[in-house]
């Protein structure tokens, strides 16, 4: 049990390293007017990175647990970032772009889906 909590621990510590660059990337390039995008981004990334670990990674390493564990329970849980997406779509929502709400959720969710079902499809 200690070891699975340290493999996490390390994968999420790293993934949130990652997530805080994301942004600081996207905000820097894309634009520092919406925080959303890097957070967007981190989640689609996110999606696929979970759907080629899952779908080619770890069915050829032999489905290795402790992998498993650093890298899609920690890694891709500590990059994306779902309780940032609610907070951004509730400002959103309460700031009254209530367009950019649908647009972003539909996206996201839609990209999201298809970026795991895509990182799957690459075995």
């Amino acid at each position: 049990m200690i070891k699975d909590l340290l493999l996490v621990g390390l994968g999420g510590g790293v993934g949130s390293m990652l997530r805080l660059l994301t942004s600081r990337v996207s905000a820097r390039f894309i634009s520092s007017d919406w925080a959303l995008v890097g957070t967007f981004i981190a989640n689609i990334v996110g999606c696929f990175l979970i759907g080629l670990l899952a779908g080619w990674l770890l069915p050829n390493m032999g489905k290795n647990e402790s992998l498993s564990l650093l890298l899609i329970t920690g890694f891709c849980g500590g990059y994306t970032t779902f309780s940032a997406f609610a907070s951004e779509n509730l400002q959103l929502w309460q700031s009254g772009n209530t367009f950019l709400f649908i647009l972003y959720i539909f996206f996201s969710i839609t990209l999201g889906v298809l970026a795991v079902w895509g990182g799957f499809k690459l075995n």
